[in-house]
């Protein structure tokens, strides 16, 4: 009895042995498979987060003493390198990976298929095959892809501090491995035909960054003034002084041949701070007077010459940008200018407040009466005055008008649309609207009547 018991356990004591040596080598090819799969997600991130992170972000994180910050910075500026060392990393993570992920669930598999009454050794085999290949990709996918690309595309710069250290020290240990990747690589980009410095974030251009915006204001992170004052910063350098300016048949000014009461009773009539001195019209102009200067001038001396206070004037051509007329207004100090056409003749005047009022919108002080160049009548009718810009007129309408025409008002396109003088009352039919002229002064149309044709939006 005592023997049979010993022969048992003689035979029976390798085979717990190799069962529990078995066990070992499985759990111990389970935990390799993990601890790859999240290396494979390290390199992912990293990679992302250097592609997303901009490098003026990181300089500051510097400045700041940020932890990591520096090491960062040093990997941004080394950009190709380190997507190469996250790529190596990915790579050699990815083939370890399938050659220890795949046994490692498999023999974690098949017990279980033996539990379930599958005896075949072929379809064990097969079905264990199966459960392994899925749950490890399933594991690579989501583990070691999905979740790390989109937390760093999400949140790339605290991702590329926290994988800075541990990413440095692998760039360093393979650097002359990399150093040959690099070298191929940028062989092989020479024979298609791409050469120089890389720029894997590239330089966003005005539209991109305007849809930026409409992305920022639309969740709520910028507000409608902001978007809209940012908005008329990107159109400020691209709009001329022409478009800007006061027409010359609306600007007020001090004629040297008429007394000083006179002038005295224009001020009160308009309230405007600085006038144009000319001789009879706007051809002859001779300086600009501030009105600080005529408070000094006695009521009653009527021999007085307002020539003997004006400043010179200033003249810009009708084609320079606004941007450039505010630079003029810092540089000279006088914020009035007169604006001339190609032929030397003066068409408006311009001042600083024209100017700023295309960043910040309409500023009226206390002695301006404004009204709005586009009231609504009725349903599909509204009032629009001759001097507004086409720009203004196509936002507020929502129709096309005309694209490719000189003008920069409604009354100057009407004018070119019609290739004639207009007359008030005319009716000229526009692409989706119709236009009737209202009134007129010198020979340009102060007041439009607009009726947008709907019939496209019922039908």
């Amino acid at each position: 009895m005592i023997l049979s018991d010993l022969l048992i356990a003689a035979t029976e004591s390798p085979v717990a042995d190799a069962s529990d040596g078995s066990l070992r080598q499985t759990l111990f090819y389970l935990g390799l498979a993990i601890i790859l799969i999240i290396l494979n997600g390290f390199f992912v991130a990293a990679e992302f987060a250097l592609v997303k992170v901009r490098i003026s972000r990181i300089e500051r994180l510097a400045r700041d003493g940020k932890a990591f910050a520096e090491t960062a910075k040093w990997l941004a500026k080394r950009l190709d390198e380190s997507l190469s060392a996250c790529q190596l990393g990915i790579t050699m993570a990815s083939l370890a990976l399938g050659w220890v992920g795949e046994p490692a669930f498999a023999r974690l598999v098949e017990p279980l298929l033996g539990w379930a009454g599958i005896t075949d050794p072929r379809v064990i085999h097969g079905l264990g095959f199966v459960a392994a290949f899925t749950a490890i990709t399933g594991l690579h996918l989501v583990v070691g892809e999905q979740f790390p690309k989109i937390f760093a595309i999400r949140r790339p710069e605290p991702m590329l501090l926290w994988c800075a250290l541990p990413l440095k020290f692998f760039y360093v240990l393979l650097y002359p491995f990399l150093t040959v990747l690099n070298i191929v690589t940028t062989f092989l980009l020479r024979l298609v035909g791409i050469r120089g410095a890389s720029d894997h974030a590239g330089v966003n251009t005005e539209e991109e960054i305007r849809a930026l915006l409409r992305e920022a204001h639309v969740h709520g992170n910028l507000s409608r003034n902001e978007h809209s004052l940012i908005n008329n910063v990107f159109e400020f350098d691209d709009m001329i002084v022409r478009r800007v300016m006061l027409p010359r048949g609306e600007v007020a000014f001090f004629d040297i041949n008429e007394p000083v009461s006179k002038l005295r009773e224009l001020v009160r009539q308009t309230m405007h701070t600085r006038y144009p001195v000319c001789d009879r019209s706007l051809d002859k102009v001779l300086g600009v007077v501030h009105i600080k200067d005529l408070l000094n001038v006695p009521p009653d001396d009527e021999a007085f010459d307002v020539r003997t206070i004006m400043r010179p004037p200033k003249k810009l051509p009708e084609t320079m940008p606004i941007s450039r007329v505010l630079r003029h207004f810092q540089a000279t100090h006088q914020l009035m200018a007169f604006v001339i056409d190609e032929y030397g003749t003066i068409t408006g005047m311009v001042t600083l407040e024209n100017v700023l009022e295309k960043i910040v919108g309409e500023v009226d002080d206390e002695f301006d009466i404004s009204e709005p160049n586009i009231v609504p009548e009725g349903p599909g009718k509204f009032l629009v005055a001759g001097t507004t810009l086409l720009n203004e007129a196509r936002r507020r309408l929502n129709i096309p008008l005309e694209e490719a025409v000189e003008a920069d008002t409604i009354s100057g396109l009407l004018t070119e649309f019609r290739q004639s003088i207009l007359n008030q009352g005319d009716v000229i039919e526009l692409e989706g609207a119709v236009a009737e002229v209202l009134e007129m002064k010198q020979e340009s149309a102060t007041s439009v009547r607009f009726t947008i044709d709907n019939s496209d939006d019922t039908e």
